[in-house]
């Protein structure tokens, strides 16, 4: 198999046991070059653990992972880790209020919080250059602390992109977000996949969220999860469907779709 045909992220036979509980179950999943995914599921479903998981913070208790070429267990994953950009809530609160977002941004390329290491030309340069990529070069001198949600999401996903990262794991960025500016980082993301950055193609999107609303046209695939366990996997045309989200979330529920966005109802019983 070439570089060009393997898989970006191939999981098989996934399980994760803590403390007695079953977290995740014989999970396969495969993603592709070229390809971008949602992650869907309710609290509780194993979404956070399977990030975990393929990130290395979480050790399985059975099953094989191989990301970018490298398998677990056989790599240093702390090297690895360096190729794969994170943009997560723990993220967001552990940055100082008085960092500049331009130091946050360079923190990226060291892979360090409150950077106090010395800031070269080229470094200034390349963080520039990805807060243009993500629409926030504007913020570059602002303290962190007085950033609005929206503004502090693209400048952690400039932080991210300062490692030049293969994959972008982008986890549930709309939290907290209101509906105006959920719909501008939503038009944003759709933006960022499908632009070349750093004279490359986009990273592969992981996309976890609760919502399908938040599911932009650029999403090719999705991953469903239900206590620990694929409900279905596959391209977003196919697997997103009333019934695969009913068995998913365990509620009878009616999909739909408009002008390129989808919509999800709950069906009231009598």
């Amino acid at each position: 198999m070439t570089r060009a045909t393997r898989p970006v992220l191939d999981i098989r036979g996934l399980v994760v046991h803590r403390d007695g509980t079953l977290i995740l179950d014989r999970l396969d999943w495969r993603v592709q070059r070229g390809e971008h995914w949602v992650i869907l599921g309710a609290n509780g479903s194993g979404k956070t653990s399977l990030l975990s998981a393929l990130t290395g913070y979480l050790t399985p208790s059975a099953g094989e992972i191989e990301l970018l070429g490298e398998t677990y267990g056989n790599s240093d994953w702390r090297e690895l880790r360096k190729r794969v950009g994170l943009v997560s809530s723990a993220i967001r609160q552990k940055v100082p209020d008085w960092d500049p977002a331009g130091l946050v941004v360079i923190g990226g390329k060291y892979a360090m919080l409150d950077y106090w290491g010395r800031v070269t030309r080229a470094d200034r340069a390349e963080a520039a250059k990805v807060m243009r990529t993500a629409e926030c070069a504007h913020l570059a001198g602002r303290d962190w602390g007085v950033l609005s949600q929206g503004e502090r999401q693209r400048v952690l996903i400039a932080r991210a992109l300062m490692a030049r990262p293969a994959v972008l794991i982008l986890d549930e960025p709309c939290a907290g977000l209101d509906p105006v500016a959920r719909e501008h980082f939503l038009a944003f993301l759709q933006r960022l996949a499908s632009r070349k950055v750093g004279g490359k193609d986009s990273p592969t999107l992981l996309f976890v969220t609760h919502h399908v609303e938040e599911i932009v046209p650029a999403i090719t695939h999705a991953l469903l999860l239900r206590e620990g366990r694929v409900t279905a996997t596959g391209p977003v045309q196919k697997i997103l469907t009333s019934a695969n989200l009913t068995r998913t979330f365990a509620a009878p529920l009616r999909l739909r779709r408009s002008k390129g966005r989808w919509a999800l109802h709950s069906i009231t019983r009598e």
